[in-house]
């Protein structure tokens, strides 16, 4: 299945840059059929204080629970708090002009793939004028993955197009099989994408939580209760004011290899704020642009074992 389905619709990009030049963080959930995209979609629709956008390939082929809709318009939910829930039926890049016709933009946007989509088809539409690519984390299925990913598979190609894509790969199923299970599917996936973190999700509740650090500004959790991080240890490291960019980029160099999401904004010795995003195996220190100037922050760290 394509990003854009068969009937196609006119569009042209815009040219001017919504929200007096915010940027928001897009991130790609990406996974095949049946790997548990839905239900972290809605641990994060249920948990969030902050309005988050979700799209999907077909808002009528997703049982988003009903509790979490206010209002149904065409092909788009309106969600409880202030969230937005867009169909990409008929157009990737229109599902973005629908969100960019709103007043207020939101905090984080998540894209669920289809089931066969490979993301990196994706991520250049996620850098549209108001938005920015955050991340790419694919859910791999543990009880499915090595049938899928077997070379008589028809979908073999697919599954490993998607994870050889990712940021951040994400087991679920984890219920489902063996240790001998789990040993051969992350073997494989080494084989597959040297170097991409896999992380064991323990709950959707957890994948929620690593999924919500995307947002424009750091969130240590989502909503009210136990921590969303389960297994996940969240610590911040004191920036305490400003740092030399060398320093700063010698921080980010050395953090342990068990740190799978990690998100900041520093000041360096010249006054400009950077933006520091790590996720998965890609670092970053980038420029944060004066339309999204805010004030300096700690870092957020997020470490999780290994398998």
């Amino acid at each position: 299945m394509n990003l854009v389905e068969e009937e196609e619709v006119s569009f042209e990009e815009p040219t001017f840059a919504p929200w007096d030049g915010r940027r928001v963080p897009v991130l790609l959930l990406g996974g095949y059929l049946g790997a548990g995209k839905t239900t972290v979609i809605n641990e994060i629709l249920a948990r969030a204080d902050v309005p988050i956008a979700v799209f999907v390939n077909d808002v009528g082929q997703i049982n988003i629970d009903a509790r979490l809709i206010e209002r149904q318009a065409g092909d788009t939910l309106d969600l409880t708090g202030g969230c937005v829930c867009c169909s990409l039926k008929n157009g990737f890049l229109e599902a973005f002009d629908q969100l960019r016709s709103r007043a207020t933009p939101p905090e984080l946007v998540v894209v669920e793939l289809s089931g066969i989509a490979n993301p990196s088809a994706a991520a250049a539409f996620a850098s549209t004028p108001g938005f920015s690519l955050d991340s790419i984390i694919v859910l791999v299925d543990l009880d499915q993955f090595l049938d899928r990913e077997d070379e008589t598979s028809v979908v073999a190609d697919a599954v490993r197009a998607q994870v050889r894509s990712a940021d951040l790969l994400l087991l679920t199923k984890r219920d489902l099989v063996s240790d001998g299970r789990v040993e051969r599917v992350t073997s494989r996936l080494r084989e597959l994408t040297p170097g991409t973190p896999i992380v064991l999700a323990d709950s959707a509740h957890s994948i929620a939580g690593l999924v919500g650090l995307g947002a424009r500004r750091p969130v240590l959790q989502i909503g009210d209760g136990t921590s969303l991080f389960d297994q996940h240890t969240t610590s911040l490291v004191p920036i305490g004011g400003t740092m030399h960019r060398s320093a700063l980029e010698s921080l980010v160099a050395n953090l342990p290899s068990e740190v799978v999401r990690a998100k900041g904004i520093v000041q360096i010795e010249t006054g400009e704020l950077m933006v520091v995003q790590v996720v998965g195996k890609r670092r970053s220190i980038e420029p944060l642009p004066m339309a999204e100037s805010t004030e300096p922050t700690d870092l957020v760290v997020v470490t999780a074992t290994r398998i």
